[in-house]
């Protein structure tokens, strides 16, 4: 009988953390959000993440689909020119999709945070 597990897969855990994001935003306005990717309580450098940026009452496309790493000191910056919007109500969605070499024991933690877009 043998000792052990076999296929027993450990779980890879990050999370986007956003540092002061700001909800308000004016058409026109670059959306500027930031923040880091925390891993065991410390930054994690380039683990891929997902951001998109949707409108909260509609099941069209997302206005912003974007992905990447992030840097070699865990941050991020996601930025947004709203010239061409209408104005209303966005939910951003920031996605962890980990480490390139964990993405097979992977569980995808994001945070939303919901944008306001105003008129002049």
């Amino acid at each position: 009988m043998e000792n052990g597990v076999t296929n027993a897969f450990a779980t890879h855990i990050s999370q986007p953390i956003l540092v002061d994001p700001k909800t308000h935003y004016t058409v026109g306005d670059t959306i500027i959000l930031h923040g880091w990717v925390e891993y065991n309580a410390q930054p994690a450098p380039d683990v891929l993440l997902n951001f998109k940026l949707t409108h909260s009452d509609s099941d069209e496309a997302p206005v912003a689909d974007q992905s990447y790493p992030s840097d070699q000191k865990g941050r991020f910056e996601f930025k947004f020119d709203t010239t061409n919007e209408a104005p209303g109500a966005y939910l951003f969605t920031i996605t962890s999709h980990c480490l390139e070499i964990h993405r097979y024991a992977c569980t995808y933690k994001n945070q939303t945070l919901s944008i306001q877009l105003s008129n002049p």
